[in-house]
């Protein structure tokens, strides 16, 4: 007889563990549990009139080479121009044998990101360059300042107590101040002195003050003007259809190999028989249901793992609850032109900026982020050619002021922030819109997190449960970092092994120290 699998989630996590178990061996009944009716977590895409909007944007691209080939065999890479390519005239990254995607639905597109800090009117690089851009922007009199700022910085380091040292340390105090403290205070709704500095050493990798201090006396010659562009531009694979189209296309694989998935299945306790899982239950679909298992991988968050197993000791289950998270709302409005001109040499549809992402520092507004979706893929928006489709990205907590606001009144509010900020004219027609509410979004790096390893300590002693993913482990992971814990515990699993260690030390801030040291020589 089969043993089985529970697997809680059915987000990238989730789904990556489900594939690979059934990939590699037969000898499992694998169930995945969804709490939501939805497939792809935070990673989904939502249609809405023929647009379809990107949960948080998501590049598909990854150090791992692993990733890399596991997404690429879900979706096969362009072999022919996509639209906004072909009609511009672009050049574009081709693979030799690869679809259409004016003809093929399922395929990754090769896209050209570009991803710019906009602040007081005017674009600047990101991550945050002292180029001549920075330059012109700033005048020579901040820009001087800037400069002895890094120079103090890199004299005098900081003890690394608060992410405010880390960015210090790196940026110097007033680089730091214009472009990193009010964003960070908008994205966790704390002050960056408040929280743990591990949450910059997961998402600043490899830069420094020497590396910017290299960029201000290595760059500082009016040629660099023609190499702007591109020194803000990355490859990166996206599917056609945003990345819920990746998700969606795993989940059906792996159903087509004998797994099943149960959505509206949200899993509230875990049943243990000493200091081993034996099942799980539940509500699902407002019915109460219980269900046994040999293993379970969980991708739901830790607070409310933890909350569900009742012989958690306090000690655990005070850590737990006092973990934070920081949720969000995504505001799609459709208009016919945007106020702010190209001003790069890169061609887009319409003329509109390039940018994937742009980054809101300005702190007169409460807005954290634009997507604009027509430059993720064509294929995401039903018009490209004549509207913009874009995804405003607002950082909130579930039931506060922001969260409980109407639709309606999210629509005016993002609209008025736009205007505000010279993004919109005054008398912009909003064509259409969608609200977009996400829960636990983002797990936060203060309050009882710096005891978080003593959580982990006591989790890791239950041999059956494998805790994967960003919630699931509560670190702000990237995609591809909730793959790799997905994978490493599939390898736990089959190989036996108690040691959960490989499994936590997935993007942690001792990988980061290494790679740094490693890039250092």
């Amino acid at each position: 007889m089969k043993k089985k699998i529970l697997i809680i989630g059915a987000g990238p996590a989730g789904l990556t563990a489900g594939y690979e178990l059934l990939k590699q061996t037969d000898q499992y009944e694998v169930t995945i549990l969804e709490a939501s009716h939805e497939i792809g977590g935070i990673s989904r895409t939502i249609c809405c009139n023929g647009n379809r909007m990107d949960i948080g944007g998501h590049r598909f691209f990854s150090k791992n080479a692993e990733v890399m080939e596991w997404w690429k065999e879900i979706l096969p890479v362009q072999g022919a121009p996509a639209y906004d390519d072909r009609i511009l005239g672009r050049p574009a990254e081709l693979e030799e044998g690869g679809p259409d995607p004016e003809k093929e639905e399922t395929v990754f597109l090769k896209r050209k990101r570009i991803s710019r800090i906009y602040y007081g009117g005017n674009f600047f690089d990101y991550p945050v360059k002292m180029n001549m851009t920075t330059i012109r922007n700033l005048g020579m009199i901040s820009t001087i300042h800037v400069g002895l700022s890094y120079l103090q910085a890199a004299a005098f380091p900081r003890q690394e107590n608060s992410l405010e040292d880390f960015y210090i340390n790196r940026f110097g105090k007033k680089l730091y101040s214009m472009f990193f403290e009010g964003y960070t205070e908008k994205l966790w709704g704390r002050h960056p002195r408040e929280i743990s500095p591990d949450w910059g050493a997961q998402r600043v990798k490899g830069l420094s003050v020497l590396a910017v201090l290299k960029d201000i006396f290595g760059k500082m010659v009016w040629k660099e003007k023609r190499q702007v562009e591109t020194s803000l531009i990355e490859s990166f694979y996206y599917p056609k259809y945003g990345p819920g189209q990746l998700w969606e296309e795993v989940a059906g694989r792996f159903c087509r190999m004998g797994g099943k998935i149960r959505t509206g299945c949200e899993v509230r306790r875990l049943i243990l028989d000493q200091r081993k899982v034996t099942g799980v239950s539940g509500v699902a679909d407002g019915a109460a249901f219980e269900e046994m298992a040999d293993a379970v991988f969980s991708s739901m968050p830790l607070k409310d793992l933890v909350n569900g197993m009742e012989t958690a000791p306090d000690s655990v289950r005070q850590i737990a609850q006092g973990l934070p998270y920081r949720d969000f709302v995504t505001v799609g409005l459709l208009v016919s032109k945007l106020k702010i001109r190209n001003k790069t040499a890169i061609k887009t549809l319409g003329d509109i900026v390039p940018d994937c992402w742009i980054y809101v520092q300005n702190r007169d507004v409460k807005l954290g982020r634009i997507q604009i979706f027509n430059n993720w893929s064509p294929y995401m928006v039903k018009c490209p050619e004549d509207t913009v489709w874009m995804g405003l990205e607002y950082f909130c907590s579930e039931n506060d002021e922001f969260w409980n606001m109407k639709d309606e009144e999210w629509k005016e509010f993002g609209q008025r922030e736009l205007i505000k900020m010279g993004v919109l004219e005054k008398d912009v027609k909003i064509l259409d819109y969608h609200c977009e509410r996400v829960k636990k979004a983002y797990p936060a790096y203060f309050d009882t997190y710096e005891n978080i390893a003593k959580l982990e300590e006591w989790l890791n002693g239950i041999d059956n449960l494998y805790c994967i993913g960003r919630n699931g482990q509560h670190r702000y992971n990237n995609m591809d970092h909730s793959m790799i814990t997905a994978m490493e515990a599939v390898k736990a699993l089959l190989s036996g092994k108690s040691d959960k260690s490989v499994i936590w030390n997935v993007n942690t801030e001792k990988e980061y120290h290494e790679e740094e040291k490693g890039a250092r020589g």
